[in-house]
């Protein structure tokens, strides 16, 4: 895996969709390392997360303020700050801000793709609102990901410790 140098000082320019309570910074694009992995950080508002959805990339989170419930395959856990949380390609997978509080994650996909356009594109078809699945997925056709339903409900609580 080749990595070319780079430098972020966590100053990059936020993508915001606010549909989804969602800041997003490109900490590591993939054009850095031949398209091995991007590096993401997020900062989710409270009782926000992604609809659910699944795509054949890697994501590992980790948690550096905050707490939130995640879903991955129907398992559902709470994941604090300094945990780390990986979600296979192809598991179904959701979270939501649980606190009353900013959270924030940062996030390597793997391999990696163009998150600052997917998540611009995102933010221009959901700038009135969540779409219906339908156009959800019509989107997320074009980037190999399936929106599989709503974000995860913070009041739905774990299924496991």
């Amino acid at each position: 895996m080749a990595f070319s140098f780079w430098r972020s000082r966590g100053d990059e320019p936020p993508i915001l969709v606010p549909a989804i309570g969602l800041e997003l910074s490109v900490r590591l694009p993939p054009t850095t390392n031949r398209g091995a992995m991007t590096v993401i950080e997020t900062v989710n508002a409270p009782g926000y997360g992604p609809p659910r959805h699944r795509h054949p990339e890697t994501e590992l989170f980790r948690v550096m303020e905050g707490r939130y419930l995640y879903e991955i395959d129907g398992r559902r856990f709470f994941a604090d700050a300094g945990d780390l949380v990986s979600v296979p390609g192809g598991a179904s997978h959701g979270f939501v801000n649980v606190t009353d509080r900013p959270a924030r994650q940062l996030i390597m996909i793997l391999p990696g793709l163009d998150a600052e356009r997917f998540f611009t594109e995102l933010g221009e078809i959901m700038q009135h609102g969540v779409p219906d699945r339908a156009r959800l997925n019509e989107f997320g056709r074009r980037w190999n990901m399936e929106f599989l339903g709503p974000p995860v409900n913070a009041g739905d609580g774990p299924t496991e410790p």
